[in-house]
């Protein structure tokens, strides 16, 4: 692993956007990530880029199945040019309901670890040819084909090359594909330190083996629940986490962590508690000690600290949830 880079996010596009990317380079992030959340993920985006000069800028994630891998792709292209080389397309699945009911995405839900992969190989060969690496544009996979690209509909090269593609993932075949055809691994909010160090760094590397490619060009970001401030600040917030965990607790596609910490019986009452929108009870059923494993916690002094011991030997970056309005961050950031 190497020194840790520091990252803040996004939270969608707004009279804010401007003052936070310039907040977020002033006080020494290394990169501003836009998730897909409420808000679209590239909209702030051109925002970001427009009022920063060096701080790296992706999205973290996009959502892979609700858009064409072209439509990426020339987004991709468009935001790298723009930013002078500074994106990075983060892109991950998301679950089965969420495609299905909420984006209503028009494809039988199967395989999508195969599926995403394609969207990844896909983008990276429509880029080879925007590049010039590739002559044509022939794309031929088991879910996605490409073989039509007029010059008209080429943008060409750029001087910075490329953007990096990372990927989300939690279960295994999407962790060996981050490692094996990805630049990088978005790690899903509901992990912990443990989970990162006993599954998710051995899957990723075993992944990059079997691809033959150094596991140190495959980047691990981390994005930790995070408790700080002040005594009372860091109760409320604790409150926040312990929900969080309980809605994605309740997720069986996010179980695998609970299992390793022997707590895969309090996610399963937790599904079934969200099918009844009992969510008051599914809070009480999340303990300090689930607390105290999925978050990292200290006062502002402390907290630089506290995340190196945590992060620093298993993951490459760390995206906090940074508030311009709170003093600390710059100070945080400096001593990382």
């Amino acid at each position: 692993m190497t020194d840790l880079r520091i990252d803040a996010s996004v939270p969608g596009l707004d009279e804010q956007t401007a003052d936070l990317a310039e907040a977020a380079e002033a006080a020494g992030f290394d990169g501003i990530w836009a998730p897909e959340l409420d808000f679209d993920p590239v909209l702030p985006l051109p925002v970001v880029a427009e009022h920063t000069t060096d701080i790296e800028l992706g999205t973290r994630i996009a959502t892979a199945f609700t858009k064409s891998p072209m439509v990426l792709a020339l987004q991709g292209w468009d935001l790298q040019r723009y930013s002078d080389g500074r994106f990075v397309l983060g892109i991950g699945t998301q679950v089965k309901g969420h495609n299905e009911r909420r984006f209503s995405v028009d494809f039988e839900w199967e395989r999508p670890g195969p599926r995403l992969r394609e969207v990844v190989e896909s983008i990276k060969h429509i880029w080879d040819v925007f590049d010039g690496e590739a002559d044509e544009l022939e794309y031929d996979g088991e879910f996605y084909q490409f073989s039509l690209l007029p010059e008209a509909f080429n943008p060409g090269p750029l001087d910075s090359g490329p953007p990096d593609i990372w990927v989300a993932g939690v279960n295994e075949y999407n962790l060996k594909m981050a490692g094996g055809t990805a630049d990088g691994l978005c790690m899903h909010v509901f992990n912990t330190p443990e989970y990162t160090e006993e599954v998710i760094e051995p899957t990723v590397r075993a992944g990059a083996e079997q691809m033959d490619r150094p596991f140190e060009e495959v980047t691990l970001s981390a994005s930790p629940f995070v408790i700080t401030g002040d005594e009372s600040r860091r109760e409320a917030r604790r409150e926040e986490v312990r929900s969080r965990i309980a809605f994605y607790g309740s997720t069986r596609t996010y179980h695998d962590v609970l299992e390793l910490h022997g707590w895969e019986d309090v996610g399963m009452e937790l599904h079934e508690l969200s099918k009844e929108d009992a969510w008051g009870e599914m809070y009480e059923l999340v303990t300090d000690e689930m607390v105290e494993t999925f978050a990292v916690e200290a006062p502002p002094a402390e907290l630089a600290d506290e995340i190196r011991d945590v992060y620093g030997g298993v993951a490459d970056r760390v995206q906090l949830e940074f508030d311009p309005s709170e003093p600390f961050w710059e100070d945080v950031v400096g001593a990382l």
